[in-house]
C-alpha cells in the first residue's frame, strides 16, 4: 500500500489538509499509469466531514483515530463514517 500523510505527522487531532486530495489524485493516477493495483491509505484528519471526499479521492483505507476513539459510542461513529464513504461513493 501507499500511505499519503493528511497532516503534518507528529500528533493526533489535527485539521485536514485540503491540499492532500490532490495528492490522493495523483497516487492513484501515479499507480494506474504503472499498471500497479496498490491501496492507497489516508492518515490525518480523516472524520465525517473529510471522509467523503478523500473516498472520493481515491482512498481505499482510512486511518481515523481522532474521529473514532473521541467520541463514543465508537459503533455509531464508525457506522457514520461508513455511510459517509458510501454516500460519496454511491449517491
Amino acid at each position: 500500500f501507499v500511505l499519503v500523510m493528511s497532516v503534518n505527522p507528529g500528533f493526533g487531532g489535527q485539521a485536514f489538509i485540503p491540499s492532500s486530495l490532490d495528492k490522493i489524485r495523483t497516487v492513484r493516477n501515479m499507480l494506474a499509469n504503472q499498471g500497479l493495483d496498490r491501496l492507497i491509505q489516508v492518515d490525518g484528519g480523516v472524520n465525517e466531514k473529510t471522509i467523503g471526499d478523500v473516498a472520493k479521492a481515491g482512498c481505499d483505507v482510512f486511518v481515523a483515530g481522532s474521529a473514532i476513539f473521541g467520541r463514543q459510542p465508537y459503533a455509531e461513529t464508525i457506522a457514520r463514517l461508513r455511510r459517509n464513504i458510501n454516500e460519496a461513493l454511491y449517491p
